[in-house]
């Protein structure tokens, strides 16, 4: 089953002579619970294309399906809501609110939609993370890994139909970049959480179930790591 469909398309910036065409007639389609890294130079469109796939910026033309909504269809403010029902981001620079403690920023979503929080699900995911003993901290009290692990717990809360991370390792050392892609890892197989990442890391790379690489745009190329 496809959770993610995208139909031709483009994202073209400014008019005329000056006009940048940033993605050109992109296509392909995500299965439910697969791990796909996006790779590509820089300028290459693959940070346009997240943006799309986010629902913070409209295409030119094109589709894109996230569980059969044509999310470009949706006013802003469905869309808004869909974006944080269904879409769970994770930023390469966190994105936390610095005056909420961790277990205030990982149910910021919940909250917004006035929906409860499963107190056995947060429990879950906060041990998950290894946050146990930093529930009441600020963000300005933790580290950089410990903060991107709370930026997954945010992405995660509403169990989202696609995970979309930013490099979520380009801030960080060796050692938590590992301990971050194992976490990304062990939610995708363990949950069956449809994961996209967008990258230039190869190690990220080599360890997703399929590498789409953009170049100008456009799919370069389209490989199944692992079937």
């Amino acid at each position: 089953m496809n959770i993610l469909q995208i139909e031709n398309l483009s994202k073209v910036y400014g008019k005329g002579e000056t006009a940048v065409k940033a993605l050109d007639n992109v296509s392909f389609s995500v299965k439910k619970g697969e791990f796909v890294a996006i790779i590509g130079p820089s300028g290459s469109g693959k940070s346009t294309l997240l943006h799309l796939l986010g629902g913070v910026d409209r295409p030119t033309s094109g589709k894109v399906l996230i569980d059969n909504t044509d999310i470009y269809k949706l006013n802003e403010t469905q869309l808004a809501i869909f974006r944080r029902r269904q879409i769970g981001l994770i930023y390469q620079f966190y994105n936390l609110i610095p005056i909420l403690t961790v277990e205030e920023n990982i149910t910021l979503p919940m909250l917004l939609d006035e929906h409860k929080v499963d107190p056995e699900q947060m429990k879950n995911i906060i041990s998950s993370l290894g946050l146990e003993n930093r529930t009441n901290h600020l963000p300005n009290q933790l580290s950089g890994g410990q903060q991107q692990r709370v930026s997954i717990g945010r992405a995660l809360i509403s169990n989202p139909a696609i995970m979309l991370a930013d490099e979520p390792t380009g801030n960080l050392d060796s050692k938590n970049s590992d301990e971050i892609l194992e976490l990304l890892k062990m939610f995708n197989k363990t949950f069956n959480q449809t994961l996209i990442v967008i990258t230039h890391d190869e190690r990220i790379a080599l360890q997703a179930d399929r590498v789409i690489s953009i170049e100008d745009g456009r799919v370069a190329k389209d490989e199944v790591i692992r079937p």
